[in-house]
């Protein structure tokens, strides 16, 4: 190269420290589109409304209990099924716990009936019986949360996975073919395009959470959460598992290793039926006559439906606003919308607990929540 030559390597440097990228648009962060959608079917809401001093209130006591509590993503670990380990074992044993986390309800008014999971001396319900059942089952020698386990129908047949899922009621777990579905497509795709590794799709999003749910959402069809709503109609996108995966590994891992992702707060809360249950009870999310009718007389609502939309929409947009009103008061705050979520989800399963729910939550049978 002469001297009267440009150095083509130098000007591709300067023009990308100078933010020109020779005539090409910027490659734009990647984004989820779940809040954009969550803040239209809150424009467009009828039937679910947010109260804006109820929103303030809110936010002023979570983050006063958070602070109390010293509630952070430590507080995930804490929990007694939750796993402990920081390595692969774990990554799958998350992956598993999340790609059939959902419908967990049951039509049963005593609570003695209803689905539970016996293990180390007693009884789970909820979420909680998902997760002592694949620890039990890992404790009897099952490979539960091995991807290549779920397509080999002689070793995971179903009759095994309905034993690894058996209730100690005569209620059994709800959706048990949806969940079998679930694992088998989950280990085909994994074996097809991810060479059958939990950790080469973690590797593929280059430590990016929105990355990391967009894959899980366009390669497996069970991740795909979404509806249409509104007037103009529009797709709106809630993917509560991907996003709540993500979330997991990032609290599990403490931001690191295979938690780590640098836009985790694009994440936003997981919309399922408890915690659209605690905003109502805070004061914050009011529902029209005829919808809170439906809810009190525990009435099923149709997935995908109207109803169900707002109830899911609002609520990720009603935590946006509490995040939003803790930074505006506490700018230094270190909290999101992931934390937000896993404190309400808490704070429901307590009150339920002591027998203090103020509304029911809503009934909706599906695979998203």
């Amino acid at each position: 190269m002469s001297d009267s030559e440009p150095d083509e390597e130098l000007l591709s440097l300067l023009r990308q420290s100078l933010g020109n990228n020779g005539g090409k648009a910027p490659s734009k962060a990647p984004n989820t589109e779940v809040l954009k959608g969550a803040e239209y079917i809150y424009n467009h809401s009828i039937d679910v409304a947010l109260d804006t001093h109820g929103t303030k209130a809110a936010a002023a006591q979570i983050w006063k209990l958070m602070q109390e509590q010293e509630y952070s993503f430590e507080t995930w670990s804490k929990h007694l099924l939750h796993p402990k380990g920081k390595n692969e074992d774990t990554v799958n044993f998350i992956f598993l716990m999340d790609l059939l986390n959902f419908c967990f309800w049951s039509e049963s008014s005593d609570p003695q009936q209803r689905f539970a999971v016996e293990y180390q001396g007693r009884r789970w319900t909820g979420y909680w019986s998902l997760v002592a059942a694949i620890r039990r089952a890992l404790e009897e020698g099952i490979p539960i949360t091995t991807p290549s386990f779920w397509t080999n129908d002689t070793k995971c047949a179903d009759d095994l996975i309905k034993h690894v899922f058996r209730s100690a009621t005569s209620e059994p777990i709800p959706l048990l073919d949806d969940r079998i579905s679930c694992l088998r497509e989950a280990g085909r795709i994994l074996a097809q395009d991810f060479d059958g590794s939990i950790l080469d799709l973690i590797h593929r999003a280059n430590n990016s959470a929105a990355t990391l749910v967009n894959l899980l959402v366009t390669h497996f069809p069970c991740f795909n959460d979404t509806a249409t709503f509104g007037d103009p109609l529009q797709t709106v996108h809630f993917y509560k598992r991907a996003q709540i995966l993500v979330a997991d590994l990032w609290a599990c891992f403490g931001g690191q290793s295979y938690g780590s992702f640098h836009d985790v707060d694009t994440i936003t809360m997981f919309a399922d039926y408890r915690i659209p249950q605690m905003l109502h009870s805070l004061g914050c999310m009011r529902y029209s006559p005829a919808l809170e009718n439906h809810i009190r007389k525990r009435k099923a609502i149709e997935s995908q439906g109207d109803w169900e939309v707002q109830l899911r929409g609002c609520s990720i947009w009603c935590v946006e606003l509490i995040r939003r009103e803790i930074l505006r008061r506490h700018p230094d705050a270190e909290v999101n919308a992931i934390l937000i979520d896993f404190f309400l989800y808490d704070s429901m399963k307590e009150k339920e607990g002591e027998g203090v729910e103020t509304i029911p939550h809503h009934r909706t049978r599906s695979i998203w929540y």
